[in-house]
This record gives structure tokens, C-alpha cells and sequence, in this order.
């Protein structure tokens, strides 16, 4: 299988371009494209579906994952879904969403964020607001941001840099952001075939 996977933005595509081999497993390939931000995804991303149902191989699936900011989790994905329903393409189009950002899936992995940050705490996952990744208030960026510069790191989250270099260490069967685990669990379903 290949699949070709959408995101909103840079640092997406450097977690994925790591994430996705260890998910996928090496028979299966996979390009992942970026966006200048969700609204330009969201804006686009209609058109890119009704192209490739024009030609898409049979053993291809494409992939949409994007952050959900706040909005409405559900209907942000129903919306995605009904996309790829209206061309055709239901069954071969995985639609996810990172509640709230792409860093919930980092905190959902303190071991990979140590990895590249020593002096974060090994309890960092147990303090009050960190405890449910994708329940942050107040945004995993900033959230993230925030441990990094306490721990002794004065740059702070450098997203692009810092997508790349914790996702490098990131145990998709560790992880435990639920908006991750559906992420991958997904992938693992389209792998299989089922």
C-alpha cells in the first residue's frame, strides 16, 4: 500500500515522515504533503480528493490530519469525511484529528521528549494539566513551551526542529495522547487492508 498523507503544516510532515515508518511498517511507502496552515488545507482540500478519484491506484489511500484548535472535534472530521464520501473516495480516505494540537501526541510521549530534552522531569506527565495530553487547556504548544523553558531550555518549543527530533523517539505502542492512538490505529486498519 502507499499512502499519501495531507497535513497543515511543516512540522506535521517532519512528526510523520518519522512516525509513519514505524507505524506503517517498511513493505508500505508513503509521501506526506504540507500546507501553509489549516485554512488552507480545509480550502483545498476538496479539490485534491475529487482528483484523485479520478486515478487513484487501487492499492493507494490517502490520509487528512489535522489540529482540531478548539473547534468541534466531531464536525470537523464529519466535515472531512463527507468530503471524501461526496467524490467517492469514503472507504480510502482516513480522516483524523489532533486534539488539540500535533503536541498532544508529544506530551502522550514524555519518554521521546526526554530523549531530545534530558532535563525535562520523568514525571512531566503526572503534573496537574499535563496529565490527559489531549485535555490541555490553554494549548499543547504553549503547554510544551512551557516545560521546555522550565526544564532549562530558554529557546523554548522550536515546532519545526522539535516535531522532527521527538518524533524521531516517539513508541507509537507507548503513546498515550488518545488522539494519537485512534491516529495510529487507523493507519494499522488501512495497512492491513481492512
Amino acid at each position: 500500500m502507499h499512502l499519501e498523507a495531507y497535513v497543515e503544516e511543516p512540522s506535521a510532515k517532519e512528526a510523520l515522515d518519522q512516525l509513519l515508518p514505524r507505524v506503517l511498517g517498511a513493505e508500505h511507502s508513503f509521501k506526506v504533503h504540507p500546507f501553509r496552515g489549516k485554512q488552507q488545507l480545509l480550502g483545498e482540500i476538496p479539490s485534491r480528493l475529487r482528483g484523485y478519484s479520478r486515478w487513484l491506484p487501487p492499492d493507494w489511500r490517502v490520509v487528512v490530519l489535522v489540529d482540531e484548535d478548539r473547534e468541534d472535534c466531531h464536525a470537523l472530521k464529519q466535515r472531512l469525511v463527507e468530503h471524501a464520501r461526496s467524490v467517492g473516495l469514503g472507504d480510502r480516505v482516513l480522516c483524523r484529528v489532533a486534539v488539540e494540537e500535533l503536541e498532544a501526541w508529544f506530551l502522550g510521549d514524555v519518554e521521546a521528549i526526554r530523549a531530545v530534552y534530558p532535563k525535562v522531569p520523568a514525571t512531566l506527565a503526572r503534573r496537574a494539566g499535563l496529565r490527559d495530553p489531549d485535555g490541555v487547556k490553554g494549548g499543547t504548544w504553549e503547554a510544551l513551551d512551557r516545560a521546555l523553558r522550565r526544564a532549562g531550555y530558554p529557546q523554548g518549543l522550536v515546532k519545526t526542529a522539535a516535531a522532527r527530533e521527538i518524533a524521531t523517539h516517539m513508541d507509537p505502542d507507548r503513546n498515550w495522547s488518545h488522539s494519537f492512538c485512534v491516529f495510529r490505529d487507523g493507519i494499522r486498519r488501512l495497512a492491513a487492508g481492512v
